[in-house]
């Protein structure tokens, strides 16, 4: 599995997540644009493009609700969009990684790159991409739920340490660990 192969699956999420943080929470549609657009010209990098995977079916249907009810809501609405939805698209992610694992883990599709096709549905295989899943699902629902809470906090305080903790540190240091946890299952079956 190639780590590029990776970020590009994830980018989206993060120009969402960048672009709900940084525009005022009027242009959570436009963020949300932004990442549905994303989401094809990743889809369209990546092989195959059809069927799409699982998290950019996911990202997309939820990107461009989030993109109809930023544009749709009033003032006040989508303001409460951006403070929340922007924060918890990542436990709403991890979730739904973590409910795929048994119907068939999101790496997989990404592990047949780089693994011949005679080990497709050997055990092992499957195995390892169940972990590798289980792995990436909890990552990305514990980015979510830092991020929800830094959120939950900023609402109560006007200190920046927290926010900055939970919304920018805890996240990158989630993924960065969660790409050395792939790095080492896949460097072990090597």
């Amino acid at each position: 599995m190639r780590p590029l192969t990776l970020i590009l699956v994830f980018l989206p999420l993060l120009v969402f997540s960048v672009l709900a943080r940084l525009l005022p929470a009027g242009l959570i549609g436009v963020a949300a644009l932004a990442a549905a657009a994303t989401v094809l010209m990743t889809a369209l990098a990546t092989r195959p493009i059809w069927p799409p995977g699982a998290v950019s079916a996911i990202g997309l249907t939820l990107f461009t609700l989030i993109a109809v009810l930023g544009f749709g809501l009033d003032r006040g609405d989508d303001s409460w969009l951006a403070t929340w939805g922007g924060a918890g698209i990542g436990l709403v992610v991890g979730v739904i990684i973590l409910a795929l694992i048994p119907v068939r883990p999101f790496t997989e599709r990404f592990a047949r790159e780089a693994t011949p096709r005679a080990y497709w549905s050997s055990p092992t295989f499957r195995r390892i991409n169940r972990v590798l899943s289980l792995g990436w699902g909890v990552a990305i629902f514990a980015v979510g739920l830092s991020r929800v809470t830094a959120a939950a906090i900023s609402q109560h305080t006007s200190r920046y340490l927290p926010e900055l903790l939970l919304d920018l540190i805890a996240p990158g240091v989630i993924i960065l660990g969660a790409m050395g946890f792939s790095h080492s299952c896949y460097r072990s079956i090597q």
